[in-house]
């Protein structure tokens, strides 16, 4: 997750966050959403994607059913540590927060990270939070590698908007050569969650 992404993705999280949509507001909201990510990905000279390969990306129809308040438990007293990469590389991250949401009526449990790599006046206003998950459409609809949210937590709250239709892919899935978070143990779902992004259909690219 670059320094650029993590900014433009705290901005729209801080204009937004964890304000009261009616379905169809929350609709236009994931569609400007998935604009601004198609152009992410497909724009410049270090993009995983060149805007012809856009055609190969694709999307779960929305689900609103899959917008769910999650509780959040901070945690305390953790350490920061070492998260692999399909790279086989590491980068540094701290548990910040369990999520604790329902699905289907069944509980389940995210963890949400803070990034220790983050240039010191980014990380100072950061509020945003890295959630790398599996689920069980992995493999077959959705990127077998897993997928991405970013989440904000503001310092007030102990309630959050989680929004799967958020859920995006890493750069790992469309081209070789970038260092993408393997979703550590304690954040694969055993529950299908067919909303975001899904499987890259298109020939996989070396970086540029």
């Amino acid at each position: 997750m670059n320094v650029i992404r993590i900014i433009c993705l705290l901005q729209l999280l801080l204009l937004g966050a964890f304000q009261p949509l009616t379905a169809q507001d929350a609709r236009k909201e994931i569609r400007k959403y998935r604009k601004n990510q198609l152009r992410e990905i497909s724009r410049g000279e270090h993009a995983p994607l060149l805007k012809e390969d856009l055609k190969s990306v694709s999307f779960f129809d929305f689900a609103p059913e899959f917008r769910i308040e999650a509780k959040v438990e901070r945690l305390t007293n953790e350490k920061p540590f070492s998260m692999p990469t399909y790279a086989g590389t590491t980068k540094e991250f701290i548990r910040f927060a369990r999520l604790h949401f329902t699905i289907g009526g069944k509980s389940f449990a995210l963890t949400a990270y803070k990034n220790l790599s983050l240039p010191p006046a980014v990380a100072a206003m950061n509020t945003t939070y890295f959630i790398p998950f599996k689920d069980e459409t992995n493999d077959e609809e959705s990127y077998g590698g897993g997928r991405y949210m970013d989440v904000s937590i503001p310092a007030d709250t102990d309630m959050i908007l989680l929004d799967f239709n958020k859920a995006y892919n890493p750069y790992c899935a469309y081209s070789d050569g970038y260092r993408c978070p393997v979703p550590p143990f304690e954040n694969h779902l055993p529950v299908a969650v067919p909303a975001g992004e899904k499987n890259y259909t298109g020939v996989k690219r070396t970086r540029r």
